[in-house]
């Protein structure tokens, strides 16, 4: 209850938190760029530590923070002009954090090193008395709640030794005393963490954190009176389809586009996530759902049911841990569900450490939300990098940065056959779901596939439709995009690392998505006459010379019923 009066208290003065102006207060005067480390020293116990990343470009710009450790490649920590973002990771070595002003790591800004220094290690004695502690402790908080349960009880207690003989007609109830104390505490959890009181002060920039703020922002969306399109997925359609492109392509038709794709994203957190902006399943007029796009690693577990965490319901915990190949992450599932604050217990940790440095960082939200409103992609490309299918080699162009290197890299690696079919069951098991949900209702569930990569075809990542869901969901599901609709993408112009689509290629996907929409969503009238901004995007995907192979299907036509 501490906790929860601790959280609410930050709630209410979380508002007065003010950043401190980047300039001299007129707005015009940049200052110098810099980076800082709080602390640079960190002292790591239990394996680990933290320090709290500080950057400003000074100048207004965005800002790109890399961190490198010892024999390992840059990888990006953060970006923006300026922000705080905590790095809890830190062990028993050196990590160099850069700011940078662009992506491509040309121009350095400011930088600085943070060191990790192991804590004295105990004698094997003194470990040992402190896990005998720490039982003595569990067997005491246990002892604790039971007396108390117990004194708590009505009848008349004895006041001589023994308190309870054998023979007293109050019998102890044991069981019924730790049932007791345990719902107690499955209690204190649901009122911490099962309502919005912890959800709301999640750490925005963590997976669940950002999976809160944009369901919870499309929740309190008024409905703007148009046919509304939801598109789903992972990173793959978060970085491919632009919401403002689509908008204004779709408008003829009275359509209006709401992305949710959230990279690390699965179908299962999917179908969460439109059970949570659609409780009535009637409020959009179709739901863009991918299928077959690369695959779901076990590894990832913990992850997938942090980012899950914010949507669950006590009711779930059999169906979502189904969801999970390996029984520990069952267990973990299974857990996230009764006792939500098992799968924020990094967020509370980081937020009891740096309750300031939240509270800052939540009244960002809305600043994240209009950065994600009008994003407009990567424009960047890999062109100059071959890879040749028959000896594996990958040819790269000088201008790739080593993160895009090894993004492709990684990009090439086979998966194994088990990873391949537990990502098919994933989808075979929770499509299905989501159509079933709206198979009462007028909304369209639309599956479409996602270009695969810059190379096209990999072994083990062709994933066709027909093996991905049975015949009697297709039969089911509105209408799909065929397999190669998006092949023609499938090319190193359009990507600006192995996985995902960059500005050019964005503006590419979404004109194809939305040509498909509008032919079979658009209304009868405006059915035959396309607007010119349509045909424009129509006749850019099938006349120009590099596209040649796509086919001759019109906009009407790149749809197949199943």
């Amino acid at each position: 209850m501490c906790l929860a009066i601790f959280l609410a208290t930050m709630r209410m003065f979380g508002g007065a938190v003010e950043q401190a102006p980047a300039g001299d207060g007129t707005g015009n005067s940049p200052v110098a760029p810099v980076i800082a480390a709080k602390p640079e020293h960190v002292t790591v116990a239990g394996g680990r530590g933290s320090t709290e990343i500080q950057w400003d470009t000074g100048n207004g710009s965005i800002g790109f923070v890399f961190v490198t450790e010892k024999d390992r490649k840059p990888v990006l920590f953060a970006t923006g002009m300026k922000g705080s973002r905590v790095a809890p990771w830190i062990r028993v070595r050196r990590y160099v954090f850069e700011l940078y002003n662009d992506a491509e790591r040309r121009m350095l800004l400011a930088t600085v090193t943070v060191s990790g220094t192991a804590k004295s290690e105990a004698s094997p004695r003194a470990m040992l008395l402190q896990g005998t502690a720490r039982w003595l402790l569990v067997v005491a908080l246990i002892a604790i709640v039971y007396i108390a349960v117990y004194l708590s009880s009505t009848g008349t207690l004895r006041t001589t030794f023994p308190t309870e003989p054998t023979t007293s007609p109050r019998p102890l109830h044991i069981t019924r005393n730790l049932l007791l104390g345990v719902a107690a505490f499955v209690c204190l959890d649901g009122i911490i963490f099962h309502t919005g009181l912890y959800v709301s002060m999640l750490a925005p920039d963590s997976y669940a954190g950002r999976l809160a703020v944009i369901t919870r922002a499309e929740k309190q969306r008024p409905a703007s009176g148009l046919k509304e399109v939801l598109v789903l997925g992972d990173s793959r359609m978060a970085e491919g389809f632009s919401t403002a492109v689509a908008d204004e392509l779709g408008s003829t038709a009275g359509l209006k586009f709401v992305n949710l794709a959230e990279p690390a994203s699965s179908v299962n957190t999917w179908y969460y996530m439109l059970r949570e902006v659609d409780p009535s399943a009637r409020r959009y007029s179709a739901i863009v759902v991918p299928y077959g796009i690369g695959y779901e690693p076990s590894t990832a577990d913990p992850l997938r049911i942090s980012m899950a965490a914010p949507l669950l319901r006590y009711g779930d915990c059999f169906d979502f841990a189904s969801g999970f190949q390996r029984w520990s992450g069952r267990f973990r599932a299974f857990t996230a569900c009764i006792l939500r604050g098992s799968a924020y217990q990094s967020d509370v940790a980081d937020l009891l450490e740096h309750p300031v440095a939240r509270m800052r960082s939540i009244q960002q939200e809305p600043k994240r939300l209009h950065s994600r409103a009008v994003y407009k992609g990567r424009d960047y490309d890999l062109v100059g990098t071959s890879y040749d299918r028959k000896t594996g080699q990958v040819t790269f162009s000088p201008r790739l940065t080593e993160a895009q290197r090894e993004a492709v890299r990684k990009s090439l690696v086979q998966p194994s056959q088990a990873e391949i079919q537990y990502f098919l069951k994933l989808q075979r098991d929770w499509i299905p779901r989501i159509v079933k949900r709206y198979s009462n209702s007028p909304t369209a569930i639309v599956l479409t596939p996602v270009p695969r990569g810059p190379f096209g075809e990999l072994t083990g990542f062709s994933m066709a439709y027909h093996p991905v869901l049975p015949p009697v969901i297709t039969q089911r599901t509105a209408f799909s995009f065929p397999e190669q609709t998006f092949d023609f993408l499938e090319k190193p112009e359009y990507y600006f690392d192995g996985y995902h689509l960059n500005a050019k290629g964005r503006q590419r996907f979404t004109e194809t998505l939305v040509a498909g929409l509008v032919g079979r969503l658009g209304s009868a009238d405006l059915h035959g006459c396309s607007s010119s901004k349509l045909k424009l995007a129509s006749d850019r995907r099938l006349g120009s010379t590099d596209d040649s192979d796509i086919g001759s299907n019109s906009g009407d036509a790149i749809m197949s019923s199943p």
